[in-house]
């Protein structure tokens, strides 16, 4: 609580989103086609067509999509092969596999080596090893997974070049828990941190301490040059945090990490809270003589995805405006500041002339308050802004780019300004479901969960609104 003005946390962070997003509109000034003979033909002016809005919608996820193709950032910053020695391919996270085939195709030399990627995320390489693990929590297969990793580049000299591919969902997918801490440990430490609510990038800070892979130690481990291709799931895009950088260290410390286990209190294995008081919770320093020689690269990320829906909206003589690539905060009020945006737009004109797409990323996350509710932040966001614009002529999609949001098997789901009056009529609650987190539940029975299958990348979530 702000004892100055009465507010809770929560609405001064919402209050702050707001303004970065009606700020959005003001420095946004797209070349945008106003034909009205264009927008009829689209159907766009008037009529409400649930099936059409979907349609334009789900483009505009599968352009984003498209947008981070590992071919095609690996391409642009694929390193020279080293002259007098081998190359070998260490790499994690969700699209992995896919990064991996995307090098074999590219590279003009032998190569070998071993990525790890989630259940049922593997792809056909040629010659580099794909392990498949749980995520998000980890199993004996992404420590069996981690382990590989060392041994993989522990023997090579300076003569070669360790290329790692790096990816969202790494964090999860190499667990390494250091001397006196147990999978089980790092087990519940995950649990924890997944229903903190706490962002990503303070989950990551976490993780980092309480690990002998993460937070740069894998490059630590061999004298090998590293040069890290990374696909940015991260507000923010910074490197040393995608999979909680195995291979890129950072300045946190691990009394940052105490820092925000006290503030969300999380209620640590005792093992855990000894070892994050010990200097052996140190995390490598950037400065640090064995990462010298190393580079890295951001071979794709949420601000490019999103330029790329937002060009194929003005194709279909839409106006579009991307509010921001890096939210972050407790999806629902995300969701309701969206909502409140959408429904300014919808009734007023502004800060935006309808019709217009609105566009954003970044990562949302979920505080769970009940047990056994099913769905992931993407839904959790979806609910919510469904319920906050009841009655309005906008439709919505919310996913995560990687096509699995959260416990179940879909990307995210899609609302509009009828989805209240669905949910009811079926004889659910939208808020009794919200307060469950049970989304899912709720989309699954109106038929409107959004399927892709893994997409074999990940630049976390995407929003597209579409106000008429």
């Amino acid at each position: 609580m702000d004892k100055r003005s009465g507010l809770s946390k929560e609405c001064w962070q919402a209050a702050r989103l707001f303004l970065r997003i009606a700020s959005a509109a003001f420095i946004t000034n797209p070349a945008v086609s106003k034909s009205r003979s264009g927008r009829q033909a689209l159907g766009l002016d008037n009529t409400f067509d649930t099936a059409r809005d979907r349609a334009l919608l789900e483009a505009l996820f599968k352009a984003a999509v498209e947008a981070a193709d590992p071919l095609i950032g690996i391409k642009k910053h694929l390193p020279s092969p080293p002259k007098n020695g081998r190359t070998v391919v260490i790499g994690a996270g969700k699209g992995a596999a896919q990064m991996a085939a995307a090098l074999e195709s590219l590279w003009p030399e032998p190569l070998s080596g071993v990525v790890v990627t989630r259940y049922g995320y593997g792809c056909k390489t040629q010659s580099i090893e794909v392990i498949e693990a749980a995520h998000p929590v980890p199993d004996e297969n992404g420590l069996a997974g981690a382990k590989r990793l060392f041994e993989t580049i522990s023997g090579l000299s300076e003569n070669d070049l360790v290329i790692a591919l790096i990816c969202g969902g790494g964090s999860a997918l190499l667990p390494a828990p250091p001397e006196g801490l147990t999978l089980q440990d790092e087990i519940a430490l995950n649990e924890l941190l997944l229903a903190s609510g706490a962002p990503i990038s303070a989950m990551n800070i976490v993780r980092k301490h309480l690990s002998t892979i993460k937070g740069g130690r894998l490059a630590a481990a061999t004298k090998a040059r590293v040069v890290s291709l990374i696909v940015s799931d991260i507000p923010g895009d910074n490197p040393a945090f995608v999979a909680s950088g195995p291979t890129i260290p950072d300045d946190t410390t691990r009394q940052d990490a105490l820092e925000i286990v006290r503030q969300y209190k999380l209620a640590l294995p005792e093992a855990a809270l000894r070892h994050l008081n010990s200097p052996a919770a140190d995390a490598p320093h950037p400065g640090d003589v064995v990462f010298a020689r190393n580079s890295q690269h951001i071979i794709a990320s949420a601000s490019v995805s999103l330029e790329v829906a937002a060009d194929v909206a003005r194709s279909h003589g839409l106006e579009a405006h991307i509010l921001s690539d890096s939210i972050e905060g407790e999806a629902r009020e995300v969701a309701s500041v969206h909502a409140a945006l959408a429904r300014e737009v919808a009734v007023r004109n502004r800060p935006f002339r309808k019709p217009v797409v609105l566009l954003s990323g970044g990562e949302t996350t979920v505080t769970l308050r009940q047990k056994g509710g099913r769905g992931g932040r993407n839904g959790e966001f979806a609910l919510a802004f469904a319920i906050g614009i009841n009655g309005a002529d906008i439709s919505a999609l919310a996913a995560d780019t990687d096509g699995i949001d959260g416990s179940e098997d879909n990307a995210g789901a899609f609302v509009d300004g009828r989805t209240v009056q669905r949910l009811r009529a079926a004889g659910l609650d939208p808020r009794v479901l919200l307060d469950g987190n049970d989304s899912f539940s709720g989309f699954s029975a109106i038929g409107d969960i959004f399927h892709t299958g893994p997409t074999g990348t990940n630049v976390n979530d995407f929003r597209a609104i579409l106000v008429r």
